[in-house]
């Protein structure tokens, strides 16, 4: 039976499937991409009696090509922690799915397979900005402080090769990545023997040294605005930036927009770290999609920014 598998290009669709792929090897065909490219399904909605692994896209997005996906007798096992809408009941699907704050796609895997590798799903925890759920699952294995910060560059580094408008704007295609990640057990012969890591490093040094200049468009009680300009840096670095910006004020929400020069934005939210609810429900309005603590809009259009920014004050008051 043809194996295929749909993979988020970010840290944790790539770690989700690292790890299934290590307890279960085989031969695949991988359809990914950037990171807010989530109708993989979209891609495959053609195939016929094969067996397919879906890690950390949204069943919601993907609805109707999931649809026609059972019809024609696929066998389909779903990992993710994205809001998924109602869940069609099938028994070709298999759907493993936690929208809880507190965990991300590799981390559901992790628990699939007993944390045979979870080294891993720490490593995309990290990268996931669930950094609490990432330390406690570290101390629960023994790890100290300097392999916690070797996991965490990984993953920050990894998630960070993930975002882009196109595949053209990232450092290394997620499925090629992906291939230089999967001779390694552990994250640490890849730390150790990867030609990867030190491009990725060189590269988010760059940008971030770039978005470091940045400040907040608009401030309140409860939340930032930054605006990045249409450059290919500033689309690479968001979703890091996003990150650190929501770490450094973790009382506030913050919407991070970056211009595409073609009359939208594509947008990332985060929802205030202390109280991690709420970003999908924004984005939803806007025709986005996420999980409660970090969400996105592919395409706001210019014209709707000024609802976007008021539907943001509104969803995240302050105090």
């Amino acid at each position: 039976m043809k194996r295929i598998d749909c993979f988020n290009g970010d840290a944790d669709g790539l770690c989700a499937l690292h790890q299934l792929r290590l307890a279960d090897p085989a031969e695949s065909e991988l359809i990914t991409g950037v990171k807010r490219d989530i109708q993989l399904l979209e891609r495959i909605r053609e195939q016929r009696d094969c067996e397919i692994t879906v890690l950390d896209i949204s069943l919601d997005s993907n609805r109707d090509a999931l649809s026609q996906l059972l019809e024609q007798g696929n066998r389909i096992r779903w990992f993710d922690h994205h809001f998924p809408g109602e869940i069609p009941d099938s028994p070709l699907l298999h759907a493993t799915i936690n929208t809880s704050s507190e965990v991300c796609t590799s981390l559901l895997v992790n628990q699939h397979l007993a944390g045979r590798f979870r080294e891993w799903a720490i490593t995309a925890a990290f990268g996931d900005n669930l950094h609490r759920s990432a330390q406690r699952f570290a101390e629960q294995a023994g790890l100290d402080t300097d392999q916690q910060n070797q996991l965490r560059e990984l993953g920050e580094l990894l998630n960070y090769n993930g975002y882009g408008e196109t595949v053209a704007d990232l450092h290394f295609p997620p499925d090629q990545l992906f291939r230089r990640v999967q001779p390694h057990e552990t994250p640490w012969s890849f730390i150790d023997e990867s030609e990867v890591l030190p491009q990725l490093r060189d590269g988010h040094r760059e940008d971030q040294a770039k978005a470091a200049a940045l400040k907040p468009e608009s401030e309140t009680s409860g939340g930032r605005v930054f605006r990045l300009p249409n450059k290919p840096w500033c689309r690479r670095v968001v979703g890091v930036f996003s990150n650190c910006v929501a770490r450094a004020c973790p009382e506030l929400a913050h919407a991070v927009l970056v211009e595409t020069g073609r009359g939208i934005s594509v947008v990332s939210v985060r929802a205030p770290l202390e109280h991690p609810q709420g970003a999908d429900a924004l984005c939803r309005k806007f025709d986005g999609g996420g999980r409660a603590g970090a969400a996105g809009i592919n395409a706001l259009p210019d014209t709707e920014v000024e609802r976007f920014l008021t539907a943001f004050a509104e969803s995240f008051p302050g105090v």
